[in-house]
């Protein structure tokens, strides 16, 4: 007797994407058609993004809040390759992360004539130069990190509309080591103690909080 198998269709590929009913997207790709669509519908106007750099080897927190101004109506999505979304909220109305973000992108809906969003999230340090590159010196066993934005590596930073011609200004502020130095291309400030009530880093050691003006 011979037997039957009934092998089922092939599914989507690994990383794809469909949250509007829309064609299949590949893996972390931003295509033409969608930066273009985009850009017809936001405008940027700034971005306030806080850093946790205390968490450990693995992630850092990374905190993002952007104003814009949108086609009433519309929906969109903005980019973030993220290991845990912690929260989501649009113009005062929080969203459910599990919902509107898949690790690399977060759906936004409804959107109004003037919008803010701020996510908070983890996001996995690299060690392939892409984003925040982590290392760790073999000769003095301390850590150094350093930034590669080559378009598309900031989202695996911040949360951000992730295309050339959606520009805007960035406010930053670092929460880090005390012991560490924190350096920018553009006028750092000196850093401040970070508030008491927050604890101590994983090493035991104070924290520090440089903020840098928009620029």
């Amino acid at each position: 007797m011979k037997e039957c198998i009934t092998v089922p269709e092939p599914g989507p590929p690994a990383g794809s994407r469909n949250f509007s009913g829309g064609p299949l997207l590949p893996g972390m790709n931003l295509t033409r058609a969608e930066a273009r669509e985009r850009a017809e519908l936001i405008t940027v106007e700034s971005y306030d993004v806080s850093l946790d750099l205390t968490r450990g080897g693995e992630v850092f927190g990374s905190t993002t809040t952007v104003k814009f101004t949108a086609s009433p109506g519309s929906s969109s999505f903005i980019d973030a390759v993220t290991r845990t979304v912690h929260g989501v909220t649009l113009n005062g109305r929080a969203l459910d992360p599990a919902t509107v973000a898949d690790g690399v992108r977060i759906q936004l809906p409804d959107l109004a004539e003037h919008n803010e969003l701020t996510v908070v999230a983890d996001m996995p340090y690299m060690n392939t130069g892409e984003g925040l590159h982590r290392f760790v010196d073999p000769v003095d066993n301390e850590v150094y990190l350093y930034t590669q934005f080559e378009v598309p590596d900031s989202r695996r930073m911040f949360t951000v509309f992730e295309q050339p011609d959606l520009k805007a200004t960035f406010a930053f502020t670092v929460t880090a080591p005390s012991h560490w130095d924190v350096i920018s291309n553009s006028p750092t400030p000196e850093p401040a103690q970070a508030p008491t009530a927050m604890p101590p880093g994983p090493s035991g050691r104070s924290r520090r909080r440089p903020g840098c003006p928009p620029t």
